[in-house]
């Protein structure tokens, strides 16, 4: 088995991807009791924008946690440690969902993923019309599995991703926790379909469903689905890809069909053992506000451009540069392949 890039090791050797430092930002430190307030008002706030928020979290309770009980994978407790700072994200998904959509956009373009969707978009328009939905899945997939692959594998995205793997936890709520920047993996295949020749619409509703599924793919249920491993993603499939095993790291990428792994040597799918332990080795603090706020630890106050706009272009010419870099690099990684 080749050696794998953990999630710490993907740093880059000369010293941690980020945004130029602030020393004074970084060192600064908050009282608790101004995370919580701040959180109770931004749930309150989410809440009185749409009650609907609440739908999800009672539909996902109502189905989920009874199979839960009675095929659990893990004997754990409905109200397990971190299960506040879990159902804080969930009913802030209003709030920061604004947040996502805002980067959404400059996400997209950044990443330049709308320069190869032109050049397939005379390719798309060639497709007969009962064939599109299974060609925009495959697509759609593809380039989401990349988008995953890097925002583990380049250090600087994966401060934002960092947040949802440092559960400890996986059940019916742990899905729900989320950075917003973590738009880096929506919106290039969003808009990569839609530039393609997608509409919008279609893009939209597989957003959609990769999001809901993602929520059960988290669920404690035992049930294995072996025949189906290499067909479509299982929990297995998922709880692997959360699994803290020094020898999962950096594998199960896909979202919708395990395809890609098996292609791009990334699928791990043990046969004489199953994930026992999740969360990350770094630290990550507990608290929504803090999680939100932990990513841009050290990063320089973006007001800064302003008064130094020469040095702002200048070290953020190199940061691009860096980051295409680790792209490049953590592209060509040897990987391997378990299979059962």
């Amino acid at each position: 088995m080749d050696t794998q890039i953990t999630p710490d090791a993907a740093m880059p050797i000369d010293g941690q991807l980020s945004l130029p430092l602030d020393g004074a930002v970084s060192r600064r430190r908050s009282r608790p009791w101004v995370w919580r307030g701040a959180a109770l008002l931004a749930i309150a706030g989410s809440i009185a924008y749409t009650r609907e928020s609440l739908l999800p979290l009672l539909f996902l309770f109502v189905i989920v946690v009874p199979f839960e009980k009675m095929f659990p994978r893990h004997d754990q407790r409905v109200r397990r440690e971190a299960f506040g700072t879990d159902i804080a994200h969930a009913l802030m998904t209003p709030f920061t969902g604004v947040l996502t959509v805002a980067v959404a956009v400059p996400i997209a373009i950044a990443s330049l993923i709308w320069i190869p969707a032109l050049l397939v978009n005379p390719l798309v328009a060639m497709i007969p019309a009962a064939a599109m939905p299974f060609v925009g899945i495959l697509l759609f997939d593809f380039t989401i599995y990349w988008a995953h692959r890097w925002s583990h594998e380049v250090s600087f995205l994966w401060r934002f991703h960092a947040i949802h793997h440092s559960t400890k936890t996986l059940d019916w709520v742990s899905g729900f926790r989320n950075h917003p920047l973590e738009a880096a993996i929506l919106a290039p295949p969003f808009v990569f379909l839609v530039v393609a020749g997608f509409s919008a619409e279609f893009a939209g509703l597989l957003a959609v469903i990769q999001i809901v599924t993602g929520l059960f793919l988290h669920a404690n249920v035992r049930w294995r689905w072996k025949p189906l491993h290499r067909i479509v993603i299982t929990p297995e499939f998922h709880h692997w890809h959360h699994s803290n095993d020094p020898g999962a790291h950096n594998s199960n990428y896909s979202v919708f069909l395990p395809l890609w792994d098996i292609i791009f040597g990334t699928y791990f799918m043990p046969a004489d053992r199953r994930p026992e332990t999740y969360g990350v080795d770094e630290y990550i603090p507990d608290g929504v506000m803090a999680q939100l706020v932990h990513p841009m630890r050290g990063m320089r106050n973006p007001l800064s451009v302003l008064r130094h706009p020469l040095r702002s272009i200048r070290d953020g010419f190199r940061f691009s540069i860096e980051i295409v870099r680790q792209v490049w690099r953590t592209s060509r990684r040897p990987t391997h392949r378990v299979a059962n």
